[in-house]
């Protein structure tokens, strides 16, 4: 039980009882069912005897010792972050990617709808411990591992509002000898900084394991425990967190419970842990890459007048289908009025966002725009400064000289340049086409009103 590697460990245990059990008679099927019974609680109290009388672990580390960390960042170029992470004969391959808000995962409850963009998967495959079977859908176990990491990272996640992508993290464990999950938060961590995501912190965990004896009160308490001390021992506490504090818990006790001694020294040890693998995690990576994976989608938010939602989203979506259609990107409109624009290259992007910002542009003062004719009456015309917004040219407004008829000047779908005159509070523009125009020499032939013009003295 001593030998370090875990296959051949059991290799070695397992061949002791078969030789005894050659020793018995093949029809004595009670006496050999006994034999098992018993060999399996030897090999509890071996390592328990280890651990309690003489002070050492079966693998030969300190109590507090944890076991040989590596790890490797950017294996799988095609996924927008990959780690690798291994501890001891636990190794997990991690992979991220990012997606748009139309990827977050729809989930329907009672009192409404809610969606999440964060998720985290864990795998554990039969071949990850030597075994071979059908390879179904998530059971019980996966779900529950796959829960606990998730939760151990959504606290160091960005908000929306300063990373609006849909995060997903999958975990395949590819051996495992104890604490896969923590091994999963350790190469999640990695994988999230090496695909771009700003985490607030990184996140490592280890697992906890206790040896008592509850007849004499005597403990110890191991951090990182193995596949074994898991199984005879009396605790498995998984600790996740950063530098600064805790992000995440689980306990699981064999016996009716523990002190508040024996908590505190866990927590001290796991927390010791901890920050000795986070060094590690950091020698690999020290901070999330400053761009994100080529193969992901660029995502530029936008900040847009709510009022103006209506006007991108258009009857019915025909205008922000148009736009997805001429460009080929992702748009998503929040209802704050945030417009978050996904491509996979940045001139399509660009291109969505100029749209969006003319169909919202408010025409400014004394700024010139170079307008469509819409519509001509006998008082001026209105033109079209910005899409969907007219203002009105005054006759008086088209030229420096007198203007009898406006069509003279001007046909409908002419293409003129204006200059914003006046915003009233109602919104309603005033528009001038003289203003942009050379003065003819003499003055303007039709300066001021009638009623101010003063009589010509001869």
């Amino acid at each position: 039980m001593r030998i370090r590697d875990k296959l051949e460990s059991y290799s070695a245990v397992d061949k002791v009882l078969e030789d005894y059990l050659a020793t018995l008679p093949q029809e004595d099927a009670e006496r050999r069912a006994d034999t098992k019974s018993v060999f399996k609680g030897l090999k509890e109290k071996v390592l328990r005897d280890e651990v309690l009388e003489r002070g050492q672990r079966l693998d030969g580390r300190a109590f507090d010792e944890i076991r040989n960390i590596t790890c490797d960042v950017g294996l799988l170029p095609r996924a927008h972050g990959s780690a690798v992470f291994t501890r001891g004969e636990t190794q997990a391959l991690v992979t991220s990617t990012l997606g748009t808000a139309d990827d977050q995962q729809k989930i329907e409850l009672v009192d409404g709808e809610t969606y999440r963009r964060f998720m985290l998967h864990y795998n554990f495959p039969p071949f990850s411990v030597g075994e071979v079977k059908f390879l179904r859908g998530p059971g019980r176990r996966e779900i529950g591992h796959g829960n606990l990491a998730e939760r151990s990272l959504l606290p160091v996640v960005p908000g929306e509002d300063t990373f609006p992508y849909t995060i997903r993290v999958v975990s395949d464990i590819l051996e495992s000898n104890g604490s896969s999950s923590m091994a999963s938060v350790c190469g999640g961590t990695l994988a999230l900084m090496d695909a771009g995501v700003p985490l607030k912190a990184p996140v490592a965990g280890v697992a906890m394991g206790l040896i008592l004896d509850e007849t004499t009160g005597r403990h110890a308490v191991l951090s990182d425990i193995a596949g074994a001390e898991d199984h005879y021992g009396d605790m498995d506490f998984k600790v996740a967190g950063t530098a600064d504090g805790i992000t995440a818990l689980q306990m699981d006790i064999k016996v009716g419970g523990i002190t508040a001694d024996i908590m505190q020294q866990a927590l001290e040890q796991a927390k010791a842990g901890r920050l000795h693998i986070l060094e590690r995690m950091r020698a690999t990576l020290q901070d999330p890459r400053t761009n994100i994976s080529s193969h992901a989608p660029r995502i530029v938010t936008i900040q847009i007048p709510v009022d103006k939602i209506r006007d991108v989203i258009g009857p019915g979506g025909k205008t922000i289908r148009s736009i997805i259609e001429r460009t080929g990107v992702k748009i998503d409109v929040e209802d704050d009025g945030r417009v978050n624009v996904a491509s996979s290259d940045d001139a399509s992007a660009q291109k969505a966002i100029s749209i969006i910002e003319e169909l919202t542009a408010t025409p400014e003062l004394n700024k010139s725009y170079l307008g469509t004719v819409q519509r001509i009456t006998d008082f001026g015309a209105f033109v079209e400064v910005l899409p969907g917004v007219d203002g009105l040219l005054h006759v008086s407004e088209i030229a420096h000289y007198r203007v009898k008829e406006v069509r003279d000047e001007l046909q409908e779908g002419e293409k003129v340049l204006v200059k914003v005159i006046n915003v009233d509070p109602s919104g309603k523009i005033r528009l001038s086409r003289k203003a942009l125009l050379d003065r003819p020499a003499g003055g303007d032939q039709n300066a001021g009103n009638r009623r101010d013009r003063q009589p010509v003295k001869s």
